[in-house]
């Protein structure tokens, strides 16, 4: 990809249904990914495992929703144990900072203490959510991040989660993979409708976001 690539170039890639990556944080450059296959959370089957449902409900942590986007975003760049490199480079960093200001990325963010524990971030095209990274610095953070992403979703309208790939930690939560063609008539679909992030008001409890997933429409 060009260095001069913008933000706005960035939503074109996800509205035909391929997305920006680096080798690592240290490689300067950025190539577009085109998966042969798609990993989705469909939101409508979403599986919450019984522990993890106990504590959302126990409201372990207090979710917030973009107070903390680049907080997250760095977060997420800044690996671990489980992760000693990933892909959020300078270039990646910065035009996600540019969708945040189009209004276009989200973060949903796990707190404890005052202090920020996980989170996760993505980016919204019409009904359609992409997501991107998410870290943990408590177990569970992310997790808990997740659930009331998808909570979110379901209040708000959105008919399609993209999770990229599938892994086993996606697995769990019912995520399943999808050839492209099928990917692209449900991306087509999803970012023609209309969606609402905050339609689910700020603050919302892990009841409520228990609540909104097992809710059948």
């Amino acid at each position: 990809m060009s260095a001069d690539v913008t933000a706005e170039d960035l939503l074109s890639l996800y509205a035909q249904g391929v997305f920006p990556m680096a080798e690592t944080r240290d490689d300067p450059t950025l190539y577009v990914v085109d998966p042969p296959e798609r990993g989705i959370l469909p939101l409508d089957d979403f599986h919450l495992p019984r522990r993890l449902a106990r504590t959302v409900r126990q409201d372990r942590f207090e979710i917030r929703v973009d107070t903390a986007f680049e907080a997250v975003l760095d977060g997420c760049a800044g690996g671990g144990s489980d992760r000693p490199d990933t892909w959020i480079n300078p270039e990646i960093r910065r035009l996600y900072l540019g969708l945040r200001d189009l209004g276009c990325a989200h973060s949903v963010e796990a707190w404890r203490n005052g202090a920020l524990a996980g989170g996760l971030y993505g980016v919204r095209l019409g009904a359609a959510f992409f997501g991107e990274s998410m870290f943990s610095r408590e177990t569970d953070a992310s997790k808990v991040a997740l659930a009331h992403l998808v909570a979110r979703l379901r209040t708000g309208g959105f008919q399609l989660l993209d999770c990229q790939f599938m892994t086993d930690h996606l697995a769990q939560f019912g995520a399943r993979v999808v050839p492209r063609r099928t990917y692209r008539a449900l991306l087509k679909r999803a970012i023609a409708l209309p969606a609402d992030f905050y339609g689910m008001a700020a603050g919302a409890t892990g009841g409520e976001a228990l609540q909104a997933i097992s809710h059948r429409s």
